[in-house]
């Protein structure tokens, strides 16, 4: 070892103390357990410079300051020769192809070692870790099996395993796994940590509602009660619990549902709608519903009827709090009143019945409904089109017969003719298509959701996409938000049947018979789902975004309300307190400053759903605030000028067209100005032809 030096072109600059120690005392256990990588040094002779390795250099020359290792201990060691950079080159593999032990197995490999009679302060002094640090990668080997193999698989990092880690309730540490890895934004060590230590369940949610109180608390469940707040304020402690007794109720509820219908399958789902990986492998059924009665279609129009008076109570500023709550109670009741009176069954021919599914969810008031929509399971082939390059036969249809190649067939004209013919053809399409507005709008529409259809499709001879952006956060997800539910409902809503066509032919003459509000719809959907992500922030600013949702006097709050999830567990303190102080003030805010950042984040979801005691002003501004980057700027003045005003880009104003003009030569109405550089008067379609 008195041999060796450190090397002044070791790759190696920064370090770590604490990882040093450990070093040191790992080595002092059981000795260099790895070679150094050295060189031999010219100045002076005889000795060698340590190229890679310098860490466990230091430790065993601390040792040898100690006395505890002679200071011509033997080391083992790999002499590189050649040139300064080959020597380097070597020390930097040395140190960049290493790769860092998984926290799972560092988790086995602790309790194999107290499986062996090792006890915990053995092992912690003999790797110079603490104490603290055995206990926990030990505590960490007993986490729930799904959790664990996520953690093996770096499907989550070791401070969101450390989080799950915070009760040793594995039951819960499931249940919370299965719920976060539906949402990107969950899989934060703070929200997994505070769902495992305070996560609880209002008694007015629809799970509670349907299991209800006795049976939760003749299973075990607990409850926590406000003797402030109305018995709907009731938190729910045992939130696993209560979704394995949901569950198993409506499992045997949709078991007995489906024998009543004679239905192939009904699935039990406990989620507000059903997402695409419940449905992927099936195919909709939009059967038809009984016709409403008479005497049901006059009680709708009425009961509309009284919702709009509910609504003027409502929103009348001098109605009385005890009055407009009544007012919205009464209204909620309609509300559901509809929905049942619109809920008619479903016809459905009693031989196709052994060949339907539907799912079994819970309404808002925690009551099993049954799906409006029926799924059948999907076929292994998919109807083809000419153009397809499937190679999938179509079933009872003859073998098309084959053409020859392009190289095959006689070269009556070049390429270069082809094309051209190709473009004039195009444009004689286009002069037609651009005479009939309502027939391009529905081509518009149609080209735009066609991939809705799930068809395998040759060539649409169109550029015309409206493809979903790609967002900036990948696989972000967030299945409850109400504006998620809304849009999943909206899509769930479109009509369909016009998917059912075998050619894109079929299926946009289908379209085109579709109802002019049906068709609006799917427009709307296109449209909606080319938005890209913005936020009023100068990151992802798009003043146009603002300007749109000042024109649909969008009401973010209504939408979207602040959670320890989705804000305050991943914002500092500061921001926090300083949302609080922005709807009580300052003396409101500093009542909170003391706690720590969970019950912090907890607090403030509380206070911003308007579930806490203050003022009325106070709890208004509550639920009326959400942060800078959700709001909508106001959009800024026009730029455009007035009438009467000159653009600031001519010196002059335009000069009205000249009346005295031939009236081919005059710009025709809402035609826009002419092709730069075209002198000639445009054509109308009948002039063309």
């Amino acid at each position: 070892m008195n041999k060796l030096m450190p090397s002044p072109r070791n790759v190696r600059r920064a370090t770590h103390e604490q990882a040093d120690l450990q070093l040191k005392a790992d080595i002092e256990a059981r000795g260099l357990l790895q070679n150094l990588v050295v060189a031999s040094s010219r100045k002076p002779r005889g000795r060698f410079t340590v190229e890679a390795g310098g860490r466990r250099f230091r430790a065993l020359a601390s040792l040898a300051k100690e006395g505890k290792l002679p200071a011509d201990h033997e080391v083992c060691c790999l002499v590189v020769d050649g040139a300064p950079a080959a020597v380097q080159e070597a020390g930097l593999a040395e140190n960049f192809q290493r790769l860092a032990m998984n926290p799972a197995d560092e988790c086995l490999a602790f309790g194999q070692l107290i499986e062996q009679g090792a006890d915990v302060e053995g092992v912690a002094r003999r790797f110079g870790l603490t104490v603290r640090f055995v206990e926990g990668r030990l505590r960490l080997a007993n986490l729930a099996p799904v959790v664990f193999e996520a953690l093996g698989a770096g499907e989550i990092t070791l401070d969101v395993a450390k989080a799950y880690g915070a009760t040793p309730d594995r039951e819960r540490q499931a249940f919370v796994f299965e719920q976060v890895s539906r949402s990107y934004m969950a899989q934060h060590p703070d929200s997994i940590r505070r769902m495992m230590t305070q996560a609880t369940v209002s008694a007015s949610d629809r799970r509670a509602r349907f299991v209800g109180e006795e049976a939760y608390v003749a299973a075990g469940g607990r409850i926590e009660r406000d003797l402030f707040s109305d018995e709907d304020d009731a938190r729910w402690l045992d939130i696993a619990l209560l979704e394995r007794l949901a569950t198993d109720k409506l499992e045997a509820l949709a078991t007995d549902k489906a024998e009543e219908l004679g239905l192939a399958w009904v699935r039990p789902a406990l989620e507000s709608w059903i997402g695409h990986p419940a449905t992927a492998g099936l195919q909709r059924v939009a059967p038809e519903r009984e016709p409403l009665t008479e005497n049901e279609a006059c009680r709708i129009e009425t009961a509309h009827a009284e919702i709009e008076a509910l609504i003027a109570v409502i929103d009348d500023e001098e109605t009385a709090d005890d009055v407009r709550q009544e007012a919205e109670e009464k209204a909620e009741a309609l509300e559901r009143e509809i929905a049942a009176l619109r809920h008619k069954p479903a016809i459905i021919d009693e031989a196709l019945r052994p060949k339907l599914g539907a799912f079994l969810q819970l309404d808002d008031s925690g009551a099993p409904v049954l799906g409006s929509v029926f799924y059948s399971e999907a076929t292994d082939h998919k109807d083809e089109e000419p153009g397809d390059d499937t190679g999938v036969d179509r079933p009872d249809t003859p073998a098309p017969v084959k053409e020859p190649e392009p190289q095959d067939r006689p070269q009556a004209i070049s390429r270069a003719l082809l094309d051209e013919l190709a473009i004039q053809r195009r444009d004689v399409l286009a002069v037609h298509v651009a005479a009939d507005p309502g027939l391009a709008l529905d081509l518009a529409i149609f080209l735009m959701v066609d991939r809705d259809a799930g068809h395998s499709s040759g060539r649409s001879g169109s550029s015309l996409l409206a493809l979903q952006p790609s967002d900036p956060v990948f696989g972000f997800k967030t299945p409850d938000a109400p504006a998620t539910v809304a849009r999943a409902q909206a899509v769930e809503a479109l009509e369909r049947s016009w998917t059912e066509g075998a050619t894109r032919g079929e299926r946009f003459d289908a379209f085109r018979a579709l109802p002019e509000e049906a068709r609006a719809a799917w427009l709307s959907h296109a449209v909606a789902r080319t938005l890209e992500a913005s936020a009023n922030s100068a990151e992802r600013m798009c003043p146009f975004h603002d300007h749109v949702g000042a024109l649909l006097e969008i009401d973010v709050a209504k939408w979207w309300r602040p959670t320890g999830v989705n804000y305050f567990d991943r914002v500092p303190k500061a921001v926090t307190l300083a949302a609080l102080e922005e709807v009580g003030g300052p003396s409101f805010a500093s009542r909170y400053a003391g706690l720590k950042k969970a019950q912090l984040s907890q607090s403030a979801e509380r206070i911003f759903a308007g579930d806490f005691i203050a003022d009325v002003e106070v709890k208004e501004r509550a639920l009326d605030w959400v942060p800078e980057p959700m709001r909508f700027a106001p959009p800024a003045a026009s730029s455009v000028p007035a009438a009467d005003e000159t653009p600031p880009w001519e010196d002059e104003p335009a000069a009205a067209p000249d009346k005295d003009l031939p009236a081919e030569t005059a710009p025709e109405s809402g035609g826009g100005a002419p092709e730069a550089g075209g002198d000639e008067p445009s054509e109308t379609i009948e002039e063309a032809a």
